[in-house]
């Protein structure tokens, strides 16, 4: 739909109802559109759950990492237990 600025400033809780039910409208001057009212998108915040059973964490995940703390503390990389072949 397309109105003048004219009309969008007289009916413009008419229109912004429209707006809400999901039709978009440009806003013209003269005949050019200048400006669309369209619904903004939806803010919803995801559903609680949604993703259980495929995320997981392991539980160690916050266990010490030697080789991360000496990095920070700008100390020696420690060495690894390596097997000898």
């Amino acid at each position: 739909m397309e109105v003048k600025v004219h009309e969008a400033k007289t009916h413009l809780s008419r229109l912004l109802q429209r707006v809400e039910a999901g039709e978009e409208i440009t806003i013209a001057r003269g005949d050019t559109p200048i400006a669309r009212l369209v619904p903004m998108a939806s803010s919803r915040a995801a559903a609680q759950g949604m993703d259980q059973g495929r995320i997981w964490i392991a539980d160690d995940f916050d266990a010490p990492d030697p080789e991360l703390e000496a990095l920070f503390e700008g100390r020696p990389l420690p060495k690894k237990n390596r097997r000898k072949k």
